[in-house]
């Protein structure tokens, strides 16, 4: 089981640290954030492949977010200079194995709840 927390409203420019607890996960096991905004499909965000240091970003992400993964059950990410179109429902998940297409959300099985980020302007 995942489940995110963190989530909130922030002017932009502001800054969120949101949070996955999980259970079950193995150190092997990897983890990464996606969001939906209204009327959206899931957007990949962030990953963290199992088993290694090696984390992945939407490329228009990288620099503003980073993803940390302090043990196998435990996630989260810090979000900085966020924007009105961060706007979205952010949701942790996991996987057993990595995936080549690691960005596609149809590869996860396991997801939390999610959490609301608002960012206003």
């Amino acid at each position: 089981q995942l489940q995110a927390s963190g989530g909130g409203l922030v002017q932009a420019g502001g800054s969120l640290r949101l949070s996955c607890a999980a259970s079950g996960l193995l150190p092997s096991y990897s983890v990464g954030w996606f969001r939906q905004a209204p009327g959206k499909e899931r957007e990949f965000v962030a990953a963290v492949r199992g088993g290694t240091s090696m984390k992945y970003y939407l490329p228009s992400l990288k620099g503003r977010f980073t993803i940390r993964r302090d043990n196998a059950n435990t996630l989260y990410l810090q979000m900085n200079s966020l924007k009105p179109e961060d706007t979205a429902v952010y949701y942790c998940t996991a996987r057993a194995a990595w995936a080549i297409d690691y960005y596609n959300p149809g590869q996860y099985n396991r997801w939390g709840q999610g959490t609301q980020v608002t960012v206003s302007s």
